[in-house]
């Protein structure tokens, strides 16, 4: 990997929060800024219809989504 990515006229407020974020996590603020890129940039891993299906609530039962003829 030797791809850079320069990232100019950041708040100094910003590369505070950065460094102090790279030194709880133990890490350099190179380091910290890829991790946040990372993290940032990540897909969210992708559910299958039918979990998606099986995590909804009950709502009531089939006869109470019935459509009324008007």
């Amino acid at each position: 990997m030797a791809n850079n990515l320069i990232v100019r006229n950041v708040e100094s407020d910003v590369i505070r929060a950065l460094k102090e974020a790279a030194a709880r996590h133990g890490r350099s603020a190179e380091a910290e800024h890829r991790e946040i890129l990372r993290k940032a940039l990540a897909r969210p891993r992708r559910r299958p219809l039918a979990e998606v299906l099986a995590g909804m609530p009950e709502v009531g039962r089939d006869e109470d989504f019935a459509r009324a003829d008007a």
